[in-house]
C-alpha cells in the first residue's frame, strides 16, 4: 500500500473521530446511555471498514445479563474487532491510560484500568467491575494478561474473574455469566496466515508500535474469525470457571 493510500485512510479515520468523539464526550459527561454504548461500535466498524478488516462472527454475543467475556489476546486490533460487534467495555493496563490518542479512546470506551504492580489493584478493579456488572453490562477480560503471537494460547489468569463473585453479593444480581471468546486472524490477501506472517498482525513482546503498524497496512485485507462460546453461570469458583473458559477458547481457536 502506498503512502498516499495510507494517508487517505488515516484521514478518513480522523474525520470519523471528529464526528463521533465529541458526541461520546458529551454522552460521558451527561450519562446519555444510548449514545454512550452505540458510538464506540460505530467507530470500530468504521476503522475496520477503512482498513479492509473483515470480521467473521460465530456464536451469539452477550445478551442483557451481567457478563464477563473471557478472551484470548493477540493484538491492539482485537479491541476494534470485538468492539465492532457488541456494546461493551474492556479491562486495560494502567499505562495505556496515559498513551496519546489510544488512552483517550480507551477512556471513551469506558475501559477499566488496572495497575498490576500494586497489590491492592485487583481488589479495587474487582469492585469497579462488579459495579458495572450490577448494571447488566458486558466487560471483556483478556485473561492471558498480555498479547501473544497468535500461534499459541497463554495460560488464563483467574484473579479478575473474582469480580463476578463481588457482583453476586448485590441483592439485585441473581447471576453473572462468563462467556468464552476466541479471536483468530486466519487470512490475509485471501490466503491462510502463516507463522512467519504473524508479526504483521500480532503485537506482542517488545515490538515497537510504529514498525508493526507499517507491517499491518501491508497485511490487509485481513480476515478475523470471532467465536463466541456458550455463556455459563459463575458458580463461585473462579479458578474452575477460568479453566473452563480457557478450554473453550483453545477449542475454538483450533476449529478456526
Amino acid at each position: 500500500m502506498t503512502r498516499i493510500a495510507v494517508a487517505f485512510r488515516l484521514l478518513l479515520l480522523g474525520l470519523c473521530a471528529l464526528a463521533l468523539v465529541p458526541v461520546q464526550m458529551l454522552a460521558l459527561r451527561f450519562h446519555w446511555s444510548s449514545p454512550l454504548h452505540v458510538l464506540p461500535v460505530w467507530f470500530h466498524r468504521a476503522l475496520l471498514a477503512i482498513f479492509n478488516v473483515r470480521v467473521i462472527e460465530r456464536g451469539t454475543p452477550p445478551g442483557n445479563a451481567p457478563t464477563i467475556v473471557v478472551s484470548n489476546h493477540v493484538s491492539w486490533l482485537d479491541i476494534p474487532v470485538i468492539g465492532s460487534l457488541h456494546p461493551l467495555s474492556f479491562i486495560a493496563k494502567s499505562e495505556i491510560e496515559g498513551w496519546p490518542v489510544v488512552g483517550t479512546l480507551a477512556r471513551l470506551q469506558r475501559s477499566v484500568f488496572i495497575d498490576r504492580q500494586r497489590r491492592k489493584a485487583t481488589a479495587e478493579v474487582n469492585d469497579a467491575l462488579a459495579h458495572r456488572l450490577v448494571k447488566g453490562e458486558a466487560i471483556v477480560l483478556f485473561a492471558e494478561g498480555t498479547t501473544s503471537d497468535g500461534n499459541r494460547l497463554l495460560p488464563f489468569r483467574s484473579s479478575l474473574v473474582g469480580a463476578a463473585q463481588t457482583a453476586l453479593m448485590h441483592d439485585s444480581v441473581e447471576r453473572v455469566l462468563l462467556q468464552p471468546l476466541a479471536i483468530s486472524y486466519t487470512r490475509r490477501h485471501g490466503l491462510p496466515v502463516t507463522r512467519r506472517e504473524r508479526p504483521s498482525i500480532a503485537w506482542y513482546g517488545d515490538m515497537d508500535l510504529a514498525p508493526h503498524l507499517r507491517l499491518f497496512v501491508q497485511a490487509i485485507p485481513l480476515d478475523v474469525v470471532v467465536t463466541w462460546g456458550e455463556p455459563i453461570p459463575f458458580n463461585g469458583n473462579r479458578k474452575e470457571a477460568t479453566a473452563f473458559a480457557e478450554f473453550e477458547v483453545r477449542r475454538a481457536l483450533k476449529a478456526a
